[in-house]
């Protein structure tokens, strides 16, 4: 995504980039180590402050990270990126060594822009980014795998987010993806104004 695109969205508004249900990437970065892993359960949990929450299992590299730095982002990603999203959602950054330590995004040539906010890096091409700071809850990340955090910054591609609204007409490879399950997906629909249906109705 052309940085000219990329704009702030309001912290009480954020929550609206995840309301939809998208299929999220979540990144994270710790003393000088960074990776990135597809997550389908991400949600919006509060508005002021604005919260999310995911769901990491206890086998994933970017779980260790994000406990080491207290902070992740998570990305949204595009239908035109599907093939990115079902690679570093298939692939443990445990098990990529090299020179570089464990990096998914130098293994794969995934390009990167920094946030204003959290150490974990932006993923390019991406639709909606939210940086988040952990709130811990040691109970809920170690029963459930369920981990909260506080949004601290969030950007959108004004394309097809603005005023707080998702508008992806004439944009097909920037609608959003939504797992179904065994590496097949959805694509976010057209919209439907449900005020003029109701009108319409009486």
């Amino acid at each position: 995504m052309s940085a000219s695109h990329r704009r702030a969205v309001p912290l009480a508004k954020c929550y609206r980039l995840l309301n939809h249900g998208p299929t999220v990437l979540v990144s994270a970065a710790h003393e000088g180590q960074r990776n990135i892993m597809a997550a389908a359960w991400a949600m919006p949990l509060d508005f002021l402050p604005p919260k999310v929450t995911v769901v990491l299992d206890k086998s994933v590299w970017t779980r260790t990270l994000l406990d080491g730095s207290g902070t992740f982002v998570i990305n949204v990603p595009t239908v035109s990126q599907v093939d990115i999203v079902e690679t570093v959602g298939s692939t443990s950054g445990l098990e990529i060594s090299g020179e570089q330590g464990f990096d998914k995004f130098k293994a794969y040539n995934l390009s990167t822009f920094d946030g204003e906010v959290v150490e974990a890096p932006l993923l390019e091409g991406c639709v909606a980014w939210l940086e988040c700071r952990l709130l811990p809850e040691p109970h809920n990340q170690n029963q459930y795998d369920l981990f909260i955090g506080e949004v601290v910054a969030a950007w959108a591609d004004e394309r097809v987010f603005s005023d707080g609204r998702w508008h992806f007409d004439g944009f097909d490879e920037l609608r959003t993806l939504h797992h179904v399950a065994g590496g097949h997906f959805l694509v976010i629909g057209e919209s439907v104004d449900g005020r003029v249906l109701e009108r319409s109705a009486t």
